[in-house]
């Protein structure tokens, strides 16, 4: 089993992109004056997108 296909690698890199996730989102939240579904539905996907872009990044610095 290679190193990017084992289960310990696939939660840590779930658990980042979860925490990446996590901390968008509030951000978003706490800069939006009106909390309605639409708002919400398009907080979450951008902090998706920068979760991904987040992980993507620091992967490219560390080299791994």
């Amino acid at each position: 089993m290679t190193r990017r296909t084992a289960p310990r690698a696939v939660l840590v890199a779930v658990g980042e992109l979860l925490g990446w996730w996590l901390a968008l989102a509030l951000l978003w939240l706490v800069f939006i004056t009106s909390v309605d579904t639409l708002e919400r539905i398009v907080g979450a996907s951008c902090a998706a997108v920068g979760a991904l872009l987040a992980r993507a990044g620091r992967r490219a610095v560390t080299w791994r």
